[in-house]
C-alpha cells in the first residue's frame, strides 16, 4: 500500500511513501497531487464542505457559506456569498451554465452563470441535499419540517411548479440525477424514480441499520444512464435499471432494477466513482492502537477494485495523508469525479487531493525508479509519440550508465549500438569512456562501420589496443572492419614492428596479408599466403586475377593443395597455358601426372601430345587408371604403350593392347597362360566373336577340367556345345559336370522357346500386315478426269493413287503384263501394280 505524504504546498506533489514503495514491486495505478493555488488560501481560513466537478471548472462549497468557482488548477474564477453557515451540496447541469446550491440555513438557489435566470427559495429548516438543472430543482427538507423530497419544475409560463416526490422515512442524505432517473437515499434505503413515467421504480434497503445515516452517509454514483452504484457503510451494490417485458407489466412500473453485484468491504465507504468496468472507492479507516484498546482515525484509502457478482478483487490501494485526517469522520470525506477525464477529487475539510490515471511518462518514471531500465527503454520506444517528459535517448543513456556501474560492459556496449544511433558525438564520448575504464574490447564489435562512421583515429585506437594484448581479436577486427575505416599504412607499419619481435607468428602474418590485400599490394599478400600455405590463396588469385604472378609458383601451389591448384589451372587455361604448366612441373612427375590426369578427364583431346608421356606417368604413379586411359585415348602410341606394359609385366594392359593391335590370339594366350582366368578368356572370345579364337580356347582347355567346366557353363550361346563335348576324353573327371550339362540343356531349351516365340510373333505380324494390305488394295479409288469426255481414252490407276493415260505409260519391260508407276519408281518408293484399266 502506497502512502500519500504532504511535502509542501506546491501545485504538483508526489504522494508516495518511499519506505513502503521500495518494498512493493507492483506499479501504482494512480498518481496524486494536491489542489493548490486559490484552494490553499481558501482552506487556510475556511473548511471545505462539498464540491462538484464539471469538465470546464470546479465548484467548491465551504463551512462559512461561500461557493467558489475554480479552474482545474485551483485558481478562483468566481465567488458567491450564499450564507453564513455551511453549504451542504452543490450541483451543476450538464452544460455547466447553472449551479444549484443548498445550505444549512434553509436556502436553495439556482444561479445562472451566464444569464440572470435563477431560482431562490428559503425554508425554515436545513436543506441537506439538492440537485438542479435549468428547468428543474430537487431538494430535501428535514429537521423541524416533515422530511420531504420536493421537485420544482419550470412551466411554459416560466413559473415554478412544486411536486412532492417522497416524504417520511427520515432525512434524505443524498440525491443523484441522470437522464430521466432520480436516485435518493434516506434512513430506510435508496429509491429510484422515473421522471418520464412519474413512477418510483424500486427501493433498495440498506444492509447495516446500526450505523447512523448522518455519520455514515450513503454514497450514490451513476455509472451511465441505467447503472447506479450504491455504497453505504461497508456495503456496495451495483444496480441496473432494465425495461420490463410488456406482458409482465400489469400494474407494475415499466422498468425494474436488477442488482448485478453486491459485496462487503473492509472499511467504511466515503465515496464511489466508476473507472471503466472497475470502481474507485474512498474509504474511511479506523485502526486499533497498539498501546490502548481504543480506535483511532487512520489515513483514508483510495482503492481501485474489480466488482464481481458476490465479491471484489483489489487492483490497487493507496493510503492518503490528507491534512488533519486524525480529526475527520466518514461524513467529512467526499469523492467527486470528472466524466470527461479520469480525474478523481478527494475532498476533506482542510485538503483536496486530485488523483488521475498514470500515463506513459509516469509508467517510465516508475520503471526508472525501480532501475528497470530495459523495460523503461522499451516502453519509451513503443510510445515515443505519446511521451512528453522523457527522451528515448536519455533513457537509453541512463541504462548504459547503469550497466557500466554494474560492470556488465558487454551489455552496455551492445546497448550503445541501439541507443546512440547516428549521434557521432555520443559515440566518441562512449568510446573514450570505455577506454578510461579499460574496456575498449567490449565496445569494439558494436562500433558503426557502414555509411555512418567515426573518425579513423577512433578505430586505430581500438586496433592498437587489441594489438597489444590480443592478436586473435586484432585479426578478427581486421577481417570484419572495412579497410577504409582506418589508416591502413599506419596499421601495416605497426604490425610489421610486432613481427620483428615475433617473425613466425602465423596470426600476425595472416593479418598482414589481409592488410596488404586492402592496400592492393597483392604480390606481397600472395607471398605471405604461399609461405603460410593459407587456404585463402586461391581465392586471392581468382578475385584479383593474379595468374601472371603465379606462373613460377605452380609447384608451391600444388604442394599446398594439389586438387585446388589443378582445378584452378584448368579453369584458367586461357591465362596459364597447359604447355607452361607442363614446363613448370617437368621436374615433379608426380605432380605433372595429377595435372595431366585431370586434363584428360576433362577433355580426351586437349593434351594429346602428352599422351605418350602419360603412359609412363600412369605406369609409375597410377596403374589403376592406366587401362581406362589406354581404352579412352585415341592418340596414345600403342607400340610405346605395349613396350612399357611388357617391361613392367602389366598383363591386363598388355592383353588390351595386343587385342587393339590385332594380335588377338597372342592376347588370348596371355589370358590363359599368365592369368589362368577362364572367365576372362571366355569374355575376351565373346568380345572378339572369332571362331578361330574359340577353337584356340577349346584346344587349350581340353585337358584342363576347370577350364572345361567354365566353357560348358558359358559357351552354349556362341558355340555348339557338342563340339566341346565330343572332344572331352573318356574317363576325365570334370568338376560340376552334371550341373554344367543341365545348364546346357536349359539354355538350349530356352533358345528353342525363344525361336518358337519369335516365329509365332513373325507369323502373326506377317498375317496382320497381309490382311491390312489386302484391305487397302480392295478399297475404291476416287479419281477425277480433266480431259474431254467426248473423246474415248484409256486410264491406268495404281495403288499409290497415281493415274496415267495408257498411251503415256512405257512398255511393261521385263515382266510381261505387269506395269509400274513411273513416279514412285523414280523416288524408289517401290512399284505399284495396275489395279484398273478403263476405256472411254
Amino acid at each position: 500500500m502506497a502512502d500519500v505524504e504532504e511535502q509542501g504546498r506546491t501545485q504538483s506533489e508526489e504522494f508516495t511513501d518511499e519506505s513502503e514503495e521500495e518494498d512493493s514491486e507492483e506499479e501504482p495505478k494512480l498518481k496524486y497531487e494536491r489542489l493548490s493555488n486559490g484552494v490553499t488560501e481558501i482552506l487556510q481560513k475556511d473548511a471545505a464542505s462539498c464540491m462538484t466537478v464539471h469538465d470546464k471548472f470546479l465548484a467548491l462549497g465551504t463551512h462559512f457559506g461561500k461557493v467558489f468557482l475554480l479552474d482545474i488548477q485551483g485558481n478562483v474564477t468566481q465567488k458567491f456569498e450564499i450564507s453564513s453557515v455551511k453549504i451542504n451540496q452543490i450541483s451543476l447541469d450538464e452544460s455547466g451554465e447553472h449551479v444549484g446550491i443548498c445550505s444549512e440555513d434553509g436556502k436553495v438557489q439556482v444561479i445562472g452563470l451566464y444569464t440572470r435566470e435563477g431560482f431562490h427559495e428559503n425554508f425554515d429548516c436545513p436543506i441537506k441535499v439538492s440537485c438542479a438543472t435549468a428547468s428543474r430543482v430537487w431538494h430535501s427538507m428535514s429537521s423541524c419540517c416533515r422530511p420531504q423530497l420536493l421537485l420544482y419544475e419550470r412551466n411554459w409560463l416560466n413559473r415554478w411548479k412544486t411536486s412532492v416526490l417522497h416524504e417520511g422515512e427520515g432525512s434524505i442524505t443524498n440525491i443523484q440525477w441522470r437522464a430521466n432517473l432520480i436516485a435518493w437515499s434516506n434512513n430506510v434505503g435508496v429509491k429510484i424514480y422515473d421522471i418520464g413515467t412519474k413512477q418510483r421504480i424500486t427501493n433498495v434497503l440498506r444492509d447495516n441499520i446500526s450505523l447512523r445515516p448522518d455519520m455514515y452517509p450513503c454514497s450514490l454514483c451513476w455509472k451511465d444512464n441505467c447503472t447506479l452504484i450504491v455504497g453505504w457503510g461497508t456495503s456496495i451494490k451495483i444496480c441496473v435499471v432494465k425495461e420490463r417485458n410488456p406482458t409482465e407489466m400489469r400494474d407494475l412500473p415499466s422498468r425494474y432494477v436488477e442488482i448485478v453485484s453486491a459485496f462487503e468491504t473492509e472499511f467504511f465507504i466515503s465515496g464511489l466513482a466508476p473507472l471503466a468496468d472497475q470502481l474507485v472507492t474512498l474509504y474511511f479507516v479506523k485502526e486499533n492502537s497498539d498501546q490502548m484498546d481504543e480506535e483511532f482515525r487512520a489515513r483514508p484509502r483510495l482503492d481501485i477494485i474489480q466488482p464481481l457478482p458476490e465479491s471484489c478483487e483489489e487492483i490497487s490501494s493507496d493510503a492518503l495523508t490528507v491534512r488533519n485526517f486524525q480529526d475527520n469522520e466518514c461524513r467529512d470525506y467526499r469523492l467527486e469525479h470528472s466524466d470527461g477525464e479520469s480525474l478523481f477529487y478527494m475532498i476533506s475539510p482542510k485538503d483536496i487531493v486530485v488523483a488521475k490515471e498514470r500515463d506513459q511518462d509516469d509508467h517510465i518514471d516508475w520503471l526508472l525508479e525501480k532501475k528497470k531500465y530495459e523495460e523503461a527503454l522499451m516502453a519509451a520506444e513503443i510510445s515515443f509519440k505519446n511521451i512528453k517528459r522523457h527522451d528515448v535517448q536519455k533513457i537509453g543513456m541512463a541504462y548504459i550508465n547503469h550497466l557500466v556501474e554494474k560492470g556488465d560492459y558487454d551489455s552496455a556496449a551492445r546497448k550503445c549500438q541501439k541507443v546512440l544511433g547516428k549521434n557521432m558525438e555520443l559515440w566518441e564520448n562512449e568510446v573514450y569512456r570505455f577506454k578510461t575504464i579499460g574496456q575498449l574490447k567490449a565496445i569494439s564489435q558494436y562500433l558503426p562501420r557502414g555509411d555512418l562512421r567515426l573518425r579513423p583515429a577512433i578505430y586505430e585506437m581500438i586496433l592498437h589496443e587489441f594489438l597489444k594484448t590480443d592478436y586473435e581479436g586484432f585479426a578478427t577486427l581486421i577481417r570484419e572492419w572495412p579497410g577504409e575505416l582506418y589508416n591502413n599504412m599506419a596499421i601495416v607499419q605497426t604490425v610489421t614492428d610486432h613481427l620483428r619481435r615475433d617473425p613466425t607468428n602465423r596470426t600476425l602474418l595472416t593479418t598482414l596479408a589481409e592488410l596488404y590485400t586492402y592496400d592492393q599490394r597483392y604480390d606481397r599478400a600472395l607471398e605471405i599466403y604461399l609461405r603460410l600455405r593459407h587456404k585463402d590463396v586461391y581465392q586471392l588469385i581468382h578475385k584479383h586475377n593474379l595468374f601472371s604472378s603465379i606462373e613460377d609458383k605452380i609447384v608451391l601451389l600444388m604442394d599446398f593443395d594439389k586438387e585446388k591448384a589443378v582445378d584452378m589451372l584448368l579453369d584458367n587455361e586461357d591465362k596459364i597455358s597447359t604447355d607452361r604448366v607442363v614446363e613448370e612441373l617437368a621436374d615433379r612427375p608426380e605432380l605433372l601426372h595429377v595435372y595431366l590426369h585431370k586434363l584428360f578427364k576433362r577433355d580426351h583431346h586437349k593434351g594429346q601430345k602428352y599422351h605418350g608421356r602419360q603412359i609412363v606417368l600412369y605406369a609409375e604413379y597410377d596403374r589403376p587408371n592406366l587401362l581406362p586411359f589406354l581404352r579412352d585415348s585415341t592418340h596414345c602410341p600403342l607400340e610405346k604403350a605395349l613396350e612399357v606394359c611388357q617391361q613392367r609385366n602389366f598383363v591386363e594392359e598388355t592383353v588390351f593392347l595386343l587385342s587393339r593391335m590385332g594380335n588377338c590370339r597372342r592376347a588370348l594366350q596371355m589370358i590363359m597362360e599368365e592369368l589362368e582366368d577362364v572367365d576372362k578368356a571366355i569374355e575376351f572370345a565373346k568380345e572378339q566373336d572369332d571362331a578361330e579364337l574359340w577353337e584356340d580356347l577349346i584346344s587349350y582347355s581340353i585337358d584342363k577340367p576347370p577350364f572345361i567346366t567354365g566353357l560348358l557353363n558359358n559357351i552354349g550361346t556362341h558355340v555348339d556345345p557338342i563340339l566341346l563335348i565330343y572332344r572331352i576324353k573318356e574317363g576325365m573327371e570334370i568338376p560340376n559336370l552334371r550341373d554344367s550339362l543341365v545348364k546346357i540343356l536349359q539354355d538350349y531349351n530356352l533358345q528353342i522357346l525363344l525361336r518358337e516365340g519369335c516365329k509365332k510373333i513373325l507369323v502373326a505380324d506377317s498375317l496382320s500386315l497381309l490382311q491390312k494390305m489386302h484391305r487397302t488394295q480392295m478399297r475404291g479409288v476416287r479419281w477425277v478426269f480433266l480431259c474431254n469426255m467426248a473423246k474415248p481414252f484409256s486410264v491406268v490407276v495404281f495403288h499409290c493413287r497415281h493415274m496415267f493415260h495408257k498411251e503415256c505409260l512405257p512398255s511393261s519391260g521385263l515382266l510381261p503384263g505387269v506395269q509400274f508407276c513411273n513416279i514412285c519408281s523414280a523416288k524408289k518408293r517401290g512399284p505399284g501394280s495396275g489395279i484398273l484399266e478403263m476405256n472411254k
